[in-house]
Parts: C-alpha cells; structure tokens; sequence
C-alpha cells in the first residue's frame, strides 16, 4: 500500500491582523551601552530612529500594542542604550527591533551627544545584521538638520538595498488635510535624492493617538523580513 503524500497547505495570505499579531510577539532581549556589547546574531534587524521628542517609544509601544515595551524617559535624551528586542516565536524568533537612543535633546551635555553620535554612526554604518531603518519624524517639524545627519550615516546602505529606509511622520493627528499632504511631498522630495533602483525607500504619515498607518507599518516590517518588497517607494 503506498503512502498518501500529505497535500501542501497554502501560506496564509499577509493581512494587517497578521502583521499586528506578528509585532505583538516582541519581547525584551538585552540592552547594550555600547556596539561590542550587542550580541551577533543572523536574524533580521530593524532600528527605530529618531529625535527625543518625536515619538519614538511611542511608536515602538503602539506597534506592539503594548504599553510599556519601550521605555519612555521622563527625561527625553537622558536613556543611552540600545535596547533590543526579539520578535516571533518565544522558541523560534525571526527578527529584532533596536530601539536606539533619541537624539538632538538640549539639556543632554555635549560630550554625551558626542559619543552616542559615534555610536549611532557605527552602528548604522556598519552593523551587521541591520536590515532596516525606520526613522520618526515629528510631521509638525519635518526633517531636520539632525535627522537629515543621521541619514547620511546610512545612506550608503540604503542606496545598494542592504538597508531599507521607512520613515514614518509621527503625530499627523496634529496636522490638517492640507498640512499633511505638504509634510509628505517635502519628506518624498527630499528622500527621492536617497533613492536608487536596488533602494527601498518610503514615507507615511503616523498617528499613535489616532491609531493610523499603525497596520500598514506593521505590513511593512514583517514583509522586510519574510518577504521581498515594502511599501510604496518614496520616488
């Protein structure tokens, strides 16, 4: 009698209930103060980017609907670790969000910018296992100097489709119709010079309040890392 070969079950198709179950399963793995402590790994890595004060940890938190994964400072600019976090299975993770440290805060000293810049720098340029780069930026703001220096750092890798690039416009609830739509045409104008046919390039407007675009982010973080393509390119 000859065995029955089992008929292959079709994948799942990706919904957003998918992707948001996916984002759900992030838990906290190490926090590391500077590069050397991280530890190697082969698994997918996604940063989280930004300034101090545009939304960071809250984005992180509303991602993975849950209220405290990423440690908001009382003091903004005042936590200076990398905190890593494990997504998937508990016995089977397929991927890392790095929270890194805000940026451009005032009452930080100077010495302190510098050495978290270089951190910043290097971990950027040159780790390893980093696939992906979502930088917050307050939609009210636009890119700022500080945010347009960060992404230097990683250009490079962005240009050759090493890294991708997501930039998400935090706090849109803040902003009209009209003030929107003039915060994403200067965001894609300026990233289009960013953008090459091997990159992977986007910008979306973002809301933790309101909850919007929290799907569409959360479809593209698990298509970076189980499937080619993204969301809509930038230019």
């Amino acid at each position: 009698m000859t065995d029955k070969i089992p008929e292959a079950v079709p994948a799942e198709p990706l919904t957003e209930k998918l992707a948001l179950s996916w984002t759900h399963t992030a838990r906290f793995l190490t926090t590391a103060s500077q590069l050397v402590h991280l530890p190697a790994t082969e698994l997918p890595e996604i940063a989280f980017v930004g300034r101090s004060n545009a939304g960071k940890s809250t984005a992180i938190n509303t991602l993975a609907q849950q209220k405290r994964l990423a440690f908001a400072s009382k003091t903004p600019g005042r936590t200076q670790h990398i905190n890593l976090f494990e997504l998937g299975p508990k016995d089977a993770a397929d991927a890392l969000f790095a929270d890194l440290p805000g940026y451009g805060y005032a009452a930080v000293n100077k010495s302190a910018k510098l050495r978290w810049q270089k951190v910043m720098a290097d971990y950027l340029e040159v780790r390893r296992s980093l696939s992906g780069v979502v930088l917050m930026v307050d939609s009210r703001l636009g890119l700022t100097d500080l945010d347009k220096q960060l992404l230097e750092f990683v250009a490079a890798r962005v240009a050759t489709g090493e890294i991708k690039l997501l930039v998400l416009l935090t706090k849109s609830d803040k902003l009209n119709r009209k003030e929107a739509d003039a915060a994403l045409r200067a965001t894609t104008e300026f990233l289009a010079g960013m953008t090459t046919e091997e990159s992977d390039v986007a910008v979306t407007l973002f809301s933790a309040l309101k909850k919007s675009g929290v799907g569409d982010v959360a479809l593209a973080l698990h298509e970076w890392v189980h499937a080619a393509g993204g969301m809509t390119a930038a230019a």
